[in-house]
Parts: structure tokens; sequence; C-alpha cells
């Protein structure tokens, strides 16, 4: 806990010098209340418990954040219910900014996704060139493996690959939890099964989860989150000022710098890199 409380405070004065940043009218916010509608892996990673309280501070905002699935997030914000948008499945959300739902999508960072499963590697995927040639070898074996199930951008990463791989997993050895990164991690800890994680969600949880890392490093994994602002005419009560506020926020140079170093100190490596600024292309998508 006490390493905890020193993280916090260091990466706390790395934004000594938002004083002088204007991310929200000086004045008070009419409406304080912004509500973010995210995926599980910002949360379950650690990062939103230390990028939401320095906004909260910075701008006077208060953030209720709803972690789901990015399908359901980007539902909620599409509806109305929620103010800004943080998500990570592309394709979804250029659909959402198409139909004029969400707006001035920006991308902000980005990790990877790893396939997690039993240190006996029982469908030998280690050696696979590519993950939908992993998922291939699952599928041969029989090899149990669990999937998310829940329409987020992990989800629907994994559905793209079993289709690459020319497979539709209906047998009893493909489970699916219905649940959030976190949860799905757990269930396939317990049942000693293969499962497609981002590695920041993966890192956080540490010893817990005893599965190793077996499939990584192929571009199709690569993990881009955006941020959106709500269209107002998706519902009367939108708050357009705080999503946009914290929109900006999170491509801020500041608050780049802190997604640059969240990690470092306990992992010896950073759980997400920025990207503010930066096109798709240039990730080599």
């Amino acid at each position: 806990m006490r390493r905890l409380n020193t993280v916090v405070l260091c990466l706390a004065a790395a934004f000594s010098s938002f004083s002088a940043l204007k991310l929200a009218p000086s004045a008070e916010p009419k409406d304080r209340n912004v509500i973010l509608s995210t995926t599980t892996s910002t949360q379950d990673s650690g990062l939103l418990d230390i990028l939401v309280p320095l906004f909260e501070k910075q701008t006077g905002y208060t953030v209720k954040t709803i972690s789901v699935g990015t399908g359901q997030a980007l539902a909620l914000a599409a509806k109305g219910d929620a103010d800004v948008a943080l998500v990570h499945a592309p394709s979804l959300e250029k659909q959402y900014v198409a139909e004029g739902k969400l707006l001035n999508r920006r991308l902000v960072m980005y990790n990877d996704f790893v396939i997690i499963g039993p240190g006996s590697d029982p469908a030998k995927i280690k050696p696979a060139k590519t993950a939908s040639a992993a998922l291939r070898l699952i599928e041969q074996s029989k090899s149990r493996f669990v999937s998310r199930g829940d329409n987020s951008g992990t989800h629907n990463l994994e559905k793209t690959l079993w289709k690459e791989a020319g497979i539709e997993p209906k047998e009893d050895w493909y489970i699916e939890t219905g649940q959030g990164m976190g949860a799905t991690l757990g269930i396939a800890n317990e049942r000693n099964a293969y499962t497609i994680t981002d590695r920041g969600t993966y890192l956080a949880l540490g010893s817990r989860i005893i599965l190793p890392i077996l499939g990584q490093g192929d571009k199709a994994l690569l993990n881009i989150y955006s941020v959106m602002e709500v269209n107002p005419a998706n519902g009367p009560r939108i708050n357009t000022a705080g999503g946009m506020a914290f929109a900006d926020f999170m491509v801020a140079p500041q608050t780049q710098s802190v997604i640059k170093s969240f990690g470092v100190e306990k992992f010896g490596q950073p759980l997400f890199v920025p990207v503010a600024g930066k096109r798709e292309e240039e990730l080599g998508v």
C-alpha cells in the first residue's frame, strides 16, 4: 500500500504544471458531472484510478465512470447516456462517427493483446507465426478457450481472428463468460484455459494469473484506444462542455506524459504507449 501511495504521489507531481493549463473554463462548471463510458481494461489496469482524480482536481468536474465492454460503452454514448467515450474498437468507433453519434475521434494510446494459456501449452501455439494460426491450433486440439463474449473491443478482435482462421467456435471447449477482462482472466486461470487479453490488464493482475503469455507480437494484436465526444443531439442531458473537457484532457501533453510512465515502476514497462496527435497509419495498422 505504501508503494502504491508513492506511485500516486509521483504521478500527481507530474501534473503540477497543469495549474496554468485551461482544460475547462476558469469559472466553476455549470454542470459539474461528467459521465465517462469506457472499457473494462482502462479500469482493470488501474489507469483511470490515476487520471480521473487528476482531471477532477484540475477542472472542478466530477466523473462518473461506466466501465463495460466497448460495444456497450459505445451504445450508451449513442443513446445519450454518457458525455464522452474512451474505448478500443477502431472499426466500431468509425461506424458511430460516420453515423454522427460520436464526434472528434482522437487517438489516445495503445498497448497490445496477448494470448495466454496453460504452461504446458497443450495446443502447441507458442511457435505459431500469427494469432489466427494460434487459434487454429487451439481448435484442432480442442483445448479449452475462454472468451469474454460481451461484444467488447477484445471480443471483437477475437472474433476477427477466428474468422481469419476460418473457424466458428461453438463446441464445448469454447466458453463465453459475458464478463469483463478481469473476471474473464480469473475464469481462464481457474479453468487452466487459453484466452486473449490486453497486456495492461494481464500485468496489472500480476501474480493472481499464473497463465503465461504464449502468443504475442502479431500486428493484428495491436490495441488502440481513442476518445470521442458525444453528439449533443443524442439526448437532452448530455454535458457537452464536460465531455469535451475530458477528451481534451486525455490528449493533453501532461496527461500523455503520465500515461507514458504508468506501470514503469511496478512492472518495469509502461502499460500503455501514448499516441495523441498520431494517425493509425503511423502505428502500422
